[in-house]
């Protein structure tokens, strides 16, 4: 198991791309083949007098496009993103925003560009890595939304319309499953398997199913109990298609607001597993290694703000972001609005 998850080819960017781009292909069909009933219409219509929700939403598709230059290559080692970026040059060593020289009390040497967020240790542009980064997030939320989404999703709605032994063998599970701490968990998997994207969306996957797992199975009981299952049931209909035609799109709403909430506290724990060396492997750009690497910046002389400046501003706006368009979305939803 441990050779097949370190194997180059499912360590290779190219095959990392390919499993977000279908993640993010399968989410939106699976959404748009099951939002087709007068309830998701009259979401929308809510939504989109909403400002918070619909400016929220502006910001996450920006992080999303910023992501996206950075998995169109250009060439063999050139993206959009290092096309665009390409006038901020690589620097000696550290400079400040919008310096001319860097930053050295000795012999501080004429920078090649100007930065406007300054450069690093190594003289590497931090915008550039703080954009590059949301491609880091883009996998991770994408590769752990294929896991988790589909297995909570389908554990739930078995717990919550066959119970009995199904429900009790499902509720041991992820009782079990919630009673370790997530951290370490999430560590103890991500030390058995060498550092990649790939490892730690799987770790993040089998710790973020629970909560959207009970969830489903909670709705799952409401709904079955409704006239329609019972007539769907009277007219002989198999559980598949019940589950599949009649309750799986009376709970999707739910699977949305999950799916967008989910997807912030996916991003914190990445940026917590880079933080503690058990994350991104070296090399990635992620804003938990940038956390990581300004924490002894900050007690030099001048101090370094900048790089943990870029990194906990863009963490926070993304997360910011989602937080208010989940709340969006569940005013949206919310029955008692009529």
């Amino acid at each position: 198991m441990r050779e097949f998850f370190l194997s180059p080819f499912f360590q290779s960017p190219p095959v990392q791309n390919l499993c977000v781009l279908a993640s993010l292909a399968l989410i939106i069909f699976t959404f748009i083949s099951t939002v087709r009933n007068e309830r998701w219409e009259r979401a929308i219509a809510r939504l989109r007098k909403d400002k918070t929700g619909i400016a929220s939403a502006i910001v996450i598709v920006l992080y999303l496009l910023i992501g996206a230059l950075d998995f169109v290559r250009i060439s063999t080692d050139t993206t959009a993103l290092d096309w665009l970026t390409s006038g901020l040059k690589r620097e000696p060593g550290y400079s400040a925003p919008f310096a001319t020289h860097t930053l050295s009390t000795l012999h501080p040497e004429l920078l090649r560009s100007t930065h406007p967020l300054g450069t690093d240790i190594l003289g590497k542009d931090v915008l550039t890595q703080t954009l590059k980064a949301s491609r880091t997030a883009l996998i991770i939320g994408g590769l752990t939304s294929l896991i988790y989404i589909p297995l909570g999703t389908l554990l739930g709605l078995a717990a919550g319309y066959f119970r009995r032994r199904t429900d009790d063998l499902i509720t041991w599970l992820y009782t079990t499953v919630y009673s370790i701490p997530e951290i370490i968990l999430l560590v103890a998997i991500m030390m058995l398997f060498q550092k990649s994207l790939i490892t730690m969306s799987i770790a993040l996957g089998v710790t973020s199913w629970v909560g959207l797992c009970r969830l489903i199975r909670g709705e799952t009981m409401r709904q079955s109990g409704r006239q329609y299952v019972a007539a769907a049931r009277a007219l002989g209909q198999s559980h598949w298609r019940i589950i599949t035609r009649h309750l799986l799109p009376n709970v999707m709403h739910l699977v949305l607001i999950n799916f967008v909430l989910g997807f912030s506290g996916i991003v914190l724990s990445e940026a917590i597993l880079s933080y503690l060396g058990v994350g991104s492997p070296v090399g990635t750009a992620s804003w938990g290694t940038m956390i990581d690497g300004a924490r002894s910046e900050l007690s030099r002389d001048p101090t370094i703000w900048w790089t943990l400046t870029a990194a906990t501003s863009a963490l926070f706006i993304l997360v910011l972001a989602l937080n208010l368009l989940g709340d969006a979305l569940r005013k949206a939803f919310d029955p008692k609005r009529g």
